[in-house]
């Protein structure tokens, strides 16, 4: 079994990606901000829990120490969704959402290389993007620049880490979690963008969990440098609908 580092392990797409793991019976460590649902979760899943807020890098770099020498695997499940028009975004709306998203990502990373790179059956690391990266929703420029740049940091760390550690990405459309109903906060609104899907629904935290869990284990040993969608088919897929 291996031992995992899961960056917003404390809630939404992190905490399901978290219990897939702990069934499997590997070891977890949980990384977050809100300290009373990570400790929640953490004793419910027998993990190690370290508080951390990914907006400082030294705190990024004390967890990464703290979570031990030898990783199999590092998630990084943080994201923000900041929808507004491109006229009304500030330079601190694109710089948050960048040093979340994107930053984040890259410096959680570094400081868990040396531990991914030190597992003895080689390692894998999960980012998430977004749909909005190649659908060109209007009101996403920020959301989508800060996840484009997760694109790209994928396919880098792939080729220069290879083969010792696998590095991939989900994109997903929108889920249902705490985060996703600022966008589908009421049942109208959920409705419509569930029809903008080929499978009319919101995902939910499991279904992007289940590809995390292939991605971050041996179940997905040849798969690395690939952004993969799971996202009803809105990526690809327009559907008639009466």
């Amino acid at each position: 079994m291996g031992r995992y580092l899961i960056y917003g392990g404390n809630g939404g797409i992190g905490a399901a990606i978290a219990r897939r793991l702990s069934k499997a019976g590997h070891e977890l460590v949980l990384a977050g901000r809100n300290e009373s649902e990570l400790a929640r979760i953490g004793e419910a899943l027998s993990a190690k829990t370290i508080v951390c807020d990914v907006m400082d890098e030294g705190a990024i770099a004390a967890c990464a120490a703290e979570a031990g020498d030898v990783l199999d695997g590092l998630c990084y499940a943080v994201g923000s969704i900041n929808l507004k028009p491109f006229a009304k975004l500030t330079a601190d709306d694109l710089l948050t959402d960048f040093r979340l998203n994107a930053l984040g990502a890259a410096m959680a990373f570094q400081g868990s290389a040396k531990a991914l790179s030190a597992s003895e059956t080689g390692a894998s690391a999960l980012f998430f993007s977004t749909i909005a990266v190649d659908q060109g929703f209007s009101a996403h420029a920020s959301i989508a620049m800060a996840k484009g740049a997760v694109v790209g940091l994928v396919h880098t760390l792939a080729t220069e880490f290879a083969p010792k550690v696998r590095v991939n990405a989900i994109a997903p459309s929108l889920v249902d979690t705490p985060l996703g109903q600022t966008v589908a906060g009421n049942e109208k609104m959920a409705d419509a963008v569930a029809k903008m899907h080929a499978i009319p629904r919101l995902g939910t935290p499991d279904d992007i969990a289940a590809m995390g869990e292939l991605l971050l284990t041996d179940a997905g040993s040849w798969i690395t440098g690939q952004v993969i969608g799971v996202d009803g088919g809105r990526s690809s897929i327009r559907v008639m609908r009466s």
